[in-house]
């Protein structure tokens, strides 16, 4: 068959089509927020082979572990895969990621025939375990975490393993809940299979299959012209984890070296800490998924996500290592180690292509949940991810209050947590003097305050960049530190009686006790005095820069309201720090 860019276009878009609207499906009939307001989901579907080829919405971060997950299932079950077979897992040592988000594959027959299969990985609120929302990052092994379930059938041949259920029920705190989402993952799984047999009817098997190889090597090129276009070389960085969410002050390495030869990629993270005692440790499925984004995002071409995108790119780290742990290593908290290896993979490619990368955002998402029984022994639980912002590049602004990159989920609405938990939104806002000085200023921090209404509960939050605030590049400076305070109740005088707490923790939560969590804020690129003064005018009037921090940091004097800049203290300003600079 003659090739066809035209028809090749329609049926990658087609697939694409199929797969979001899987994850859609999740967002409109799933039970839990974390699904419903957060997104913290992804679809995708692979061949018969395996192999994916498309990706939809949603997560990049799950980008990578995808393909070691459906690897999992051809190993356990490759001879004998039926029709009306679901499958699920959720174990890292078998595949997954951490407990909570549960892979759930259904194969796709067309005429009889194996064609491919679709699947919907989505975090879910609960596995059980000994802290409610199963993600605490003081867990020290990962019996503590919750139910872990290797590859098994959630269906076979069409008929529901009840067994499976019953047991999912009996081990999780909110049974309605998440055995209601894990229904809403096998109707998006159904979506899906229709999908892909609508257009298995409409373009052929043949034609499709023919396709998928098309679409593969389309983003093997893409890749491999991505990486042909930074210079040969070794780039190395390190970068910093606050701690494990165990031992306190005692930081962890995240070491990378970029090895470009040509058109491929190796990374190899040696000289990255051993796996930790707390729950940060990550599958190497997780880190390469932080490598990929990272090339993705520097790609000019729009390829599809898919396996053809993998073939250039290799990653190498020892077993028993921070981004490779053996059994029984705690891996609850791991999206904040994968969120650090993309900061390390920026600061080194920084080095060979700074035009094309941003500072670091916030550090990556910052996830708690409260949970807890009141009185009448009603259990409740809310869990998000807060989302802070982006850091600077060449000629492009840090960006404010979004998702970090590498997530794309969102924060809940007010609303949307006031309706699910006994819990009160006080303050929600962006921070003034929080994005990293440069000529090109990094994103603001969030800050967001929320009191405990209820009679008790257990507060889990995991965060980090405290101790090591993202880093600016070119002469940018770093995005102000995380904080997080926590409101004891009213003092001897009445007024709150604020405490600073580590970056993770879990601990009680009272009456009328308060939780106030400030993100970081995103690096800067470039050197400040180089902003132009009508640039750090425009944000001391937007409320992002105070005037002390324009001359402070900028070189620029802002006087008002009405707000202006005083030229010649502005002159004085910057003369004085250029002859400090030329002395030194």
């Amino acid at each position: 068959m003659p090739f066809d860019p035209v028809r090749l276009e329609l049926i990658k878009n087609a697939i694409g089509s199929v797969v979001d609207e899987m994850l859609l499906t999740v967002v409109r009939i799933a039970y839990s927020s974390i699904m419903k307001d957060t997104m913290d989901l992804s679809s995708a579907f692979c061949d018969r082979s395996g192999r994916m080829i498309a990706q939809g919405l949603s997560l990049p971060l799950h980008l990578g572990s995808i393909p070691d997950a459906m690897e999992a299932v051809l190993a356990e079950y490759g001879d004998a895969i039926a029709e009306g077979d679901v499958y699920i897992l959720n174990d890292p040592y078998h595949g997954g990621m951490h407990l909570p988000d549960i892979f759930m594959f259904k194969p796709v027959f067309v005429d009889g025939t194996l064609f491919g299969y679709a699947i919907l990985v989505a975090h879910h609120n609960d596995m059980g375990g000994r802290v409610p929302g199963s993600s605490a990052a003081d867990s020290t092994e990962i019996f503590q975490e919750g139910l872990r379930i290797p590859v098994v059938k959630l269906y076979d041949r069409g008929k529901a393993n009840d067994t499976m259920y019953k047991l999912l029920g009996l081990n999780v705190r909110q049974p309605e809940v998440v055995l209601g989402d894990v229904r809403a993952q096998l109707a998006a799984c159904d979506i899906g299979e229709r999908g892909m047999q609508d257009l298995a009817a409409r373009y052929g098997v043949d034609e499709l299959e023919q396709s998928f190889d098309a679409l593969l090597d389309y983003s093997e090129r893409g890749a491999r012209a991505t990486l042909r276009a930074i210079p040969d070389g070794v780039y190395r960085f390190t970068d910093y984890l606050d701690d494990d969410g165990v031992n306190f002050n005692q930081p962890v390495r995240v070491q990378v070296a970029l090895h470009i030869e040509g058109d491929s990629l190796t990374v190899d993270f040696a000289g990255t800490s051993p796996q930790v005692e707390g729950a940060i440790n990550s599958t190497l499925s997780f880190a390469k998924s932080a490598i990929y984004f990272v090339i993705r995002s520097i790609m000019v071409e729009d390829v599809p996500n898919n396996a053809g995108f993998f073939r250039p790119i290799k990653a190498v780290a020892e077993p028993g290592s921070l981004v490779n742990p053996l059994p029984p290593g705690a891996c609850a908290a791991r999206g904040v180690t994968g969120f650090r290896v993309i900061d390390a993979l920026v600061g080194a490619l920084a080095q060979a292509v700074p035009e094309r990368i941003r500072a670091p955002g916030e550090g990556g998402t910052t996830s708690y949940s409260i949970a807890g029984y009141d009185r009448n022994g009603t259990y409740s639980q809310f869990r998000e991810a807060i989302m802070g912002c982006w850091g600077a590049g060449a000629n492009r602004e840090g960006i404010d209050g979004v998702a970090n990159p590498a997530a794309n989920i969102s924060n809940a609405p007010i609303e949307a947590v006031e309706n699910s938990a006994p819990i009160r939104v006080e303050r929600y806002e962006l921070v003034t003097d929080s994005g990293g000085p440069g000529q090109w200023r990094g994103g603001m921090a969030v800050l967001r305050e929320l009191r405990y209404l209820g009679d008790n509960a257990r507060l889990q939050l995991r965060s980090d960049r405290r101790d090591h605030p993202p880093f600016g590049v070119k002469g940018g400076r770093a995005g102000t530190p995380s904080r997080n305070l926590f409101d004891n109740g009213p003092g001897a005088d009445g007024n709150a009686d604020w405490v600073d707490l580590a970056t993770k923790f879990v601990r009680p939560i009272r009456t009328g006790q308060a939780i106030r969590h400030t993100t970081a804020g995103g690096g800067g690129y470039g050197d400040p005095f180089q902003r132009p003064p009508w640039r750090v005018l425009d944000d001391v009037y937007n409320g992002k820069v105070s005037p002390a921090a324009a001359a402070r940091d900028y070189g620029v004097a802002v006087s008002g309201p009405p707000w202006r800049v005083d030229t010649a203290k502005t002159e004085a300003l910057r003369c004085a720090r250029a002859a400090t600079a030329a002395d030194e």
